[in-house]
C-alpha cells in the first residue's frame, strides 16, 4: 500500500518521528535535572569538603610515631599512670614480621596499598557488606591510613563522630600518604595501636601477652594480636577467650582471601587453643609498681567513667581525676599493712569509698584487699552485696522524718512481727524484743523490727522515691526486707551519707573531673547538686546517727574519734536459716561501716568473695575490723581540716525528753505509730531489754548523748583526732573540700554516672549488677 502512495508514507514516518520526539523530551529533561543536582550537589560537597580542610589540624611526624597513651592524674596535677606508654617499645618496619603486616592488613584495609588514603571502593563494599552483615570484621569505610590519623589527632569518643571530623580526618590521610611510605605508614599504626591492659604497640602486645617479641610469635599468636586493636577488651585472651578466638580467625580467614597464607595454614592456626602460650607474668611491661598498687582501684572506676562518657583510653587523653594520692595511700596501706587491724587471714576483702560531701568527688577508692582488680572486681562499686542496716537510715528512718514527720523520740514497736503474708518473723542480733522504744534508740541500737515497720508505715513507694533521690534508682520493686539491706555499693552509700552531713543535697560521685583532648579540646565535669531532703530530715538523722558512735549501747562504738564531730551506722547480714548450723554463732557474711563529718563521707564492706565457702565467715569480733578502717583513715585525712558541729535548721525544735535533747520539726509536734496520730508528750516510752518471749523489763537510758548534743550552735575548732590509725604525718592535700551549694552548682556539665561492676562477688568477670533487690538472706539478724 505504501508503494502505491509513498507521500502519504513519508508524512506517517514524519509523525512518527515527532511522536518519538514528543514521548523522549520528558524523560531528557528528567536526566538532564538529575544530572545537575548531582553536579550541585558534587560542587555543594566539595566545597564543604575544601571548607573542613582548611580548619584541619596540622599532623606531625611526632604525632604519628608517639605512644598514644592517655595520662591520669591526680587532684594535685601528678601524673599517676600513663597506661602502659612508659613500657611501650617501639619497633622499626624492618624488624616487624611480615606474616604480622599481612595480617594488620588483611582485616584492616585489604586495598591499602592500592589506594592513596581514602578508597572510595573500600567505602561502598563496606556499606554493602553493613547492609548484608558479610563485612568479615572490617573496620567501617576508614582505610589503615585514617585510622592512624584518627588515634593520632582526634577525639575518640563518641559525639565527635561528625561529618565535619571525618572531612578532616580523610583529608589528612592523604596528606599523609603524600609524605610517607606504605611501609612507614603500616609501622606507625603497628606502634601505636592500643592493645588493652593499659598497653600500646603490638610488640608491647607480644611481651604482655607472651613475654616475646614479635619475631618469636607463631601465626595464631600474630594473628590474635592483629585483630585485637578493634575491640581491645573483648578480644582479651585472658578474659573472653571464644571472643578472641572469634576474632583470630576472621584475621586468617582474611589472610585466605588476601591470599597471603593458604587454607591449610589457617586451619592449621585455627586448631591451636587461643590461650596457648599465653603467660601470666607481665614484668616487663607492669609499669611503676610503686604507685599502681595503690590507685589499682581508682584507676579501672576512672576507666569506667571515660568510657561512659564517650571516650577510648587509646587517644592520647589527659584526664585530671579527684584523687587525693595521701588519703589513698593510707586508705591502702589501711587495707592491706596495717598491723593494729587484726585481718582474719589473705582472703578477707575490703571494699572502700571515700567522697567530698560538698561536691561528690571520689577522693580515694579500695576496691581489694591483697589482691589487684585489673582483671576482676572493684570491690568498691560492687553491688551484689547486702548493705544489712546501713540502709536504715536512708530508707526507713530518713523518709520517716522526711514525709510523716518523726520525731527523733518517735515511739516505735520492738515487739514480734511477720512480714506480711508469709511465716517469716524478723528477728534482731540478740533475738529479744524491747517493747515500746524512741526511733532514736531503735537507730542507735540497730533494732530491726521498728525499722521495717517504720518502713511500713512510710510506704515502700514513697522510701523508693526518697532513695532514687540519693542516687539508687533500683530496677526491680523494693519490699520491706530491704529497710534492713540493700544491694548497693560502697561508693553509692558513701555518697547518699554526705547528703545527711552537707545538709541534704545530693552530688552524684564521681572521679574524672577534666579531660583534655590531643587536640587542645578540653571538657570540665562536675556534679550538679539535686536537693534530696530537708534540711530537717539531714539534721535528725545526723543527730541520732552520732549516738551509733558515741552512746554506750551504740552498733558503733569502735569507730568512734576523740574530739571529732562524726556521725555513721553500722551494717551486718547474717546467714540464712538453712546455714546457720554450718557456722558458728553469731558470724555475719558482711560487714559494714558508713561514717561521715562535715568534710568526708567513707563507706567500707567487709567479707569474702565466697561466703559459702568452708572459713569464710565474719566472727563478731571481725564485724569490727569496717569500723577501725574507717577510724584511722577518716583520722588521717580529718587533720588539718575544719572540725565543725552540724547546726540546728530554724525549723527544727529542739525538746528535752528524760534527760535527752530530742529535736522535732516545727509544726508537727504530733507523732505516727502504726498509722495512729498521736500528741506529743502524751505517751510514755520504755527503755527496756527482754527475752525472746517479749516480756519487758524496764532499765534506764544514758544520758551520755543528750550530753554532747545538748548545744544548738555550731561549733568548731581546730582537729586533733586522736585513737588508733590518726597519724602526725601529712594530711589530705589542698583542694579537696571545695564547698559548693545547689544553686551555684551549673545544670550543663553534671558527671557521667559511672559504670558499677557487681554482680557476686565470686563472679570476677565484673560483670554489671542490675540491682537487684532480692533479699533472701537479709530478714534475720541484721545490726
Amino acid at each position: 500500500m505504501s508503494q502505491n502512495n509513498p507521500k502519504k508514507s513519508r508524512a506517517d514516518i514524519r509523525r512518527g518521528r515527532q511522536f518519538a520526539k514528543k514521548k523522549k523530551g520528558p524523560f531528557k529533561r528528567f536526566i538532564k535535572i538529575v544530572l545537575s543536582l548531582l553536579v550541585l550537589l558534587f560542587l555543594f560537597g566539595a566545597g564543604l569538603f575544601a571548607y573542613y580542610a582548611s580548619s584541619a589540624p596540622k599532623i606531625t611526624r611526632t604525632a604519628l610515631s608517639s605512644d598514644n597513651s592517655t595520662k591520669i592524674y591526680d587532684a594535685g596535677g601528678k601524673v599517676i599512670s600513663r597506661l602502659g606508654s612508659q613500657n611501650r617499645d617501639y619497633v622499626k618496619s624492618n624488624k616487624i614480621p611480615a606474616t604480622l603486616k599481612q595480617a594488620v592488613v588483611s582485616i584492616e584495609d585489604r586495598r591499602f596499598y592500592k589506594h592513596h588514603g581514602v578508597d572510595p571502593i573500600r567505602i561502598v563494599g563496606a556499606a554493602l557488606s553493613n547492609l548484608t552483615g558479610s563485612s568479615l570484621g572490617m573496620q567501617g569505610g576508614s582505610t589503615l591510613t585514617q585510622q592512624l590519623v584518627k588515634l593520632s589527632v582526634f577525639s575518640t569518643a563518641a559525639s565527635d563522630r561528625t561529618l565535619k571530623r571525618k572531612a578532616q580526618e580523610a583529608w589528612l590521610a592523604i596528606q599523609v600518604e603524600n609524605h610517607y611510605s606504605k611501609a612507614q605508614i603500616l609501622e606507625f599504626y603497628i606502634n601505636k595501636v592500643y592493645m588493652g591492659n593499659g598497653v600500646y604497640g603490638m610488640q608491647t602486645g607480644a611481651e604482655f601477652y607472651y613475654n616475646k617479641t614479635l619475631n618469636q610469635l607463631t601465626l595464631p599468636q600474630l594473628a590474635l594480636l592483629a585483630g585485637m586493636p578493634q575491640s581491645p577488651k573483648y578480644y582479651n585472651p585472658y578474659l573472653y577467650p571464644k571472643y578472641a578466638t572469634e576474632r583470630r580467625n576472621q584475621v586468617l580467614n582474611a589472610m585466605v582471601k588476601n591470599k597471603t597464607i593458604t587454607s591449610a595454614q589457617a586451619q592449621r592456626a585455627k586448631n591451636t587453643s587461643v590461650k596457648s602460650g599465653l603467660t601470666k607474668n607481665h614484668t616487663k611491661t607492669s609499669g611503676s609498681a610503686k604507685t599502681s598498687r595503690y590507685v589499682d582501684s581508682y584507676l579501672k572506676q576512672t576507666l569506667e567513667e571515660l568510657k561512659a562518657k564517650g571516650y577510648k583510653a587509646n587517644s592520647g587523653l589527659k584526664v585530671y581525676t579527684n584523687l587525693n594520692m595521701k588519703a589513698q595511700k593510707k586508705l591502702y596501706n589501711v587495707a592491706n599493712n596495717d598491723p593494729s587491724i587484726a585481718y582474719p587471714n589473705k582472703r578477707f576483702q575490703v571494699g572502700a569509698t571515700l567522697v567530698n560531701v560538698n561536691n561528690g568527688q571520689v577522693m580515694a577508692m579500695q576496691g581489694s584487699r591483697k589482691t589487684k582488680v585489673s582483671f576482676g572486681l572493684n570491690r568498691a562499686v560492687q553491688t551484689g552485696r547486702s548493705s544489712g542496716s546501713t540502709a536504715k537510715p536512708i530508707m526507713d528512718y530518713g523518709p520517716a522524718i522526711e514525709y510523716l514527720k518523726y520525731p527523733t523520740y518517735q515511739p516505735v514497736k520492738d515487739t514480734p512481727y511477720v512480714y506480711p503474708g508469709t511465716d517469716k518473723n524478723v528477728m534482731d542480733f540478740d533475738d529479744k524484743y524491747q517493747g515500746t522504744i524512741t526511733m532514736r534508740k531503735a537507730l542507735v541500737e540497730s533494732r530491726n523490727i521498728p525499722a521495717i515497720r517504720t518502713l511500713e508505715n512510710v510506704g515502700i513507694s514513697k522510701a523508693t522515691s526518697f532513695l532514687k533521690k540519693l542516687g539508687m534508682p533500683f530496677k526491680k520493686t523494693l519490699s520491706l526486707q530491704n529497710g534492713i539491706g540493700l544491694y548497693i555499693s560502697s561508693e553509692q552509700l558513701a555518697a547518699a551519707y554526705a547528703a545527711f552531713s552537707n545538709g541534704g543535697t545530693y552530688y552524684k560521685p564521681y572521679t574524672i573531673k577534666k579531660i583534655v583532648q590531643a587536640n587542645g579540646v578540653t571538657k570540665r565535669f562536675h556534679a550538679t547538686g539535686k536537693r534530696a531532703m530537708t534540711p530537717a530530715t539531714a539534721f535528725m538523722i545526723t543527730n541520732m546517727l552520732k549516738g551509733v558512735m558515741t552512746d554506750a549501747n551504740g552498733s558503733g562504738t569502735a569507730a568512734k574519734i576523740s574530739g571529732l564531730y562524726e556521725a555513721g551506722k553500722t551494717g551486718t547480714t547474717q546467714y540464712p536459716d538453712d546455714y546457720l548450723n554450718k557456722v558458728p554463732a553469731n558470724s555475719s557474711m558482711d560487714a559494714w561501716f558508713s561514717g561521715y563529718t562535715k568534710n568526708y563521707s567513707l563507706a567500707i564492706w567487709t567479707g569474702y568473695d565466697h561466703q559459702f565457702k568452708a572459713n569464710s565467715y565474719i566472727t563478731q569480733p571481725e564485724t569490727e575490723i569496717s569500723q577501725q578502717i574507717y577510724k584511722s583513715v577518716m583520722s588521717y585525712v580529718s587533720q588539718n581540716k575544719p572540725n565543725s558541729d552540724w547546726t540546728q535548721p530554724n525549723d527544727v525544735v529542739a525538746t528535752n525528753r528524760g534527760g535527752t535533747t530530742e529535736y522535732y520539726v516545727a509544726g508537727y509536734p504530733g507523732t505516727v505509730t502504726d498509722n495512729t496520730t498521736t500528741a506529743a508528750g502524751s505517751y510514755s516510752i520504755e527503755s527496756s531489754s527482754s527475752s525472746n518471749n517479749g516480756t519487758v523489763a524496764t532499765s534506764p537510758r544514758s544520758n551520755e548523748e543528750s550530753r554532747t548534743n545538748e548545744s544548738s550552735q555550731s561549733a568548731s575548732t581546730t582537729q586533733q583526732p586522736g585513737g588508733s590509725g590518726s597519724s602526725s604525718g601529712d594530711g589530705s592535700s589542698s583542694g579537696d573540700n571545695t564547698s559548693s551549694s545547689a544553686s551555684s552548682a551549673s545544670s550543663d556539665a553534671s558527671s557521667t554516672e559511672s559504670s558499677s561492676t557487681g554482680g557476686n562477688p565470686s563472679d570476677s568477670s565484673n560483670n554489671q549488677n542490675t540491682n537487684s533487690p532480692d533479699t533472701g538472706n537479709n530478714d534475720v539478724n541484721d545490726q
